[in-house]
């Protein structure tokens, strides 16, 4: 029986991997390096520790309605994209409203976490801690690793030959970028576009001489702001649009999405994707095209190599008097306080069982928080995870029992990706958001059943399937059901549009019978994907982990 959880960091994974041990009479021990809580998400203008923070003007891509606790929404007049500050202010709120910080030994650093001798019946850890230069031994009954992704910033200048051999100017990760004044008057080159690439380009080039980005696949660029005004992910993530990626042709799906994408703006005239990209990724800024329409940024393909002051590119183009390199390269996720023979059972979250659990371990007793990147909100995957694994920790449940190595390892490998040439730990981290969050809510006994919804709350259910796939869903039913769940769904535009309304204009229409016929319209179209679901599952999943109805 588990009792005691040693719980490795106070960042997102942290607090709700605390409160879900308490919920389950688990005895937590959070052990964090730093002095407060909040992990990548407090910024400071120091590099202290080496600890990862984001910089300074880092604003959420995810909506609030969609990223917050299920059982703690966000207060109504936040902004619906939160800068970092507001975002640590509600991690704040929730650690103080469920009572958290008393669990967390702050300034206090694990050094290792190791099986004792007897772990094959004790499934028991050694955790080492040094706090103030002390260093005490622990005995815990489970280990929560909750240090996330971004731990090593990931810089490969052997792929960019002259850089730190001939090159005269500047060069450094994003890790250390903190705000624009050293880069103001100079000439930049961005290396990597994705989210914190086209971020840092289009605030140096408010200051920059110059500011190029460097790119070498396809990229799609969408903004947080949708249709009709109302947060992006609010309105793409719904049960109904990911029923429809079940059902329709893959190829037709892809043309839908591209479609929309240059609806915006045609990206092949920008240089950025192509629709017949066989590889591309997607990044939010609503600012990139009009930066590289009005020339403040030049879009480069990938650099060859750098000379002393220039900077050659794959198409024969050279750029001189480049000042700063700034590589917007990623990190690498690792756990150096983790014993290497553990270690080895994983390279990536793909080797985990649900990018959790290390498959062939003799005791599921040590869990993998937050390895994983959604297409949707990490913190909403990061607290299903915690939710499910603490409910495995305390047992007493026929749901909360792994299947034999066997399984999991046969698990493993069917959603393992085939590898490809130039393979990125990065790429292996992305799965589908719905297709995830439902899976884990399944193996726990949390997932919403919209068949019978419709049946006995019609209004409700409707909201779940045609509206935003928002973290309340998860606490409609089983354990850890929350009595303000139905309510918070019911209400979440709402709560979205109670900051926008600091200045209200006359509207003499009403959409209040609108939204009844849809209703009407919108129930046998509900019931026929519910029917479709659950009588054919979706392929490549089990019966049990597929995103059913």
């Amino acid at each position: 029986m588990v009792r005691r959880v040693a719980v490795i960091g106070a960042g997102v994974g942290g607090l709700v991997s605390i409160k879900c041990c308490l919920e389950e009479g688990l005895e937590p021990t959070c052990f964090e390096r730093s002095e407060d809580i909040g992990g990548i998400w407090r910024y400071t203008d120091s590099m202290d520790s080496g600890r990862v923070s984001v910089y300074r003007s880092v604003i959420t891509n995810t909506s609030k309605e969609m990223s917050c606790f299920s059982d703690f929404p966000c207060p109504e007049d936040f902004p619906n994209y939160l800068p970092h500050g507001l975002l640590l202010e509600y991690f704040r709120m929730y650690a103080r409203h469920f009572n958290l910080l008393r669990h967390i030994r702050f300034k206090t650093t694990a050094l290792s976490v190791r099986r004792r001798p007897d772990f094959a019946t004790s499934g028991q850890w050694e955790v080492v801690t040094e706090t103030d230069g002390v260093r005490e031994s622990h005995i815990f009954d489970a280990v929560m690793v909750c240090t996330g992704h971004y731990q090593e910033p990931y810089l490969p200048l052997a792929s960019f030959p002259g850089i730190d051999t001939r090159f005269k100017g500047q060069y450094l990760h994003s890790r250390e970028y903190k705000d624009v004044e050293a880069f103001r008057g100079k000439r930049v080159l961005v290396v990597g576009i994705g989210n914190t690439g086209g971020d840092l380009s289009v605030e140096l080039s408010h200051v920059a001489a110059k500011v190029f980005l460097s790119t070498r696949s396809s990229t799609w660029v969408f903004s947080r702001v949708s249709d009709h005004g109302f947060p992006f992910d609010m309105v793409s993530t719904t049960r109904f649009n990911h029923f429809l990626d079940w059902l329709l042709p893959s190829a037709l799906t892809r043309r839908i999405r591209f479609r929309k994408f240059n609806s915006w703006f045609n990206h092949e005239n920008y240089g950025l994707a192509s629709t017949k990209s066989s590889y591309f990724k997607v990044i939010i800024n609503e600012e990139l095209p009009f930066c590289l329409l009005s020339g403040t940024i030049v879009l480069k393909p990938n650099v060859k190599e750098f000379t002393e002051n220039s900077a050659v590119f794959e198409d024969g183009t050279i750029e001189e008097n480049i000042d700063v390199v700034l590589f917007a390269t990623g990190y690498i996720f690792s756990f150096p306080f983790l014993e290497e023979s553990v270690c080895s059972l994983f390279d990536d979250n793909r080797s985990l069982y649900k990018s959790i659990f290390p498959p062939q371990l003799e005791k599921p007793t040590l869990a993998i928080i937050g390895l994983v990147q959604l297409t949707g909100s990490l913190m909403v995957g990061t607290e299903m995870q915690a939710r499910w694994v603490t409910g495995i920790f305390a047992g007493g449940r026929r749901w909360n029992k792994l299947p034999p190595t066997s399984r999991m390892m046969a698990d493993v490998l069917k959603k393992k990706p085939p590898v490809k040439r130039n393979p990125s730990k990065r790429e292996n981290l992305k799965i589908s958001f719905i297709s995830y969050v439902d899976e884990i809510a399944l193996c726990a006994g949390i997932k919403p059943n919209v068949l019978r919804l419709l049946l006995t709350d019609p209004r409700l259910a409707l909201a779940i399937f045609f509206g935003p796939c928002t973290p309340y869903q998860y606490r409609l039913v089983g354990r850890g059901k929350w009595s303000g769940a139905r309510d918070a769904i019911l209400t979440q535009w709402q709560r979205t549009l109670k900051p926008l309304r600091t200045r209200v204009v006359d509207d003499s229409s009403s959409g209040s019978s609108g939204w009844r016929w849809m209703c009407l319209l919108a129930l046998p179209v509900a019931l026929t994907a519910g029917f479709l679901l659950s009588k054919y599952p979706q392929p490549g999943w089990s019966l049990r982990a597929g995103p059913r109805l």
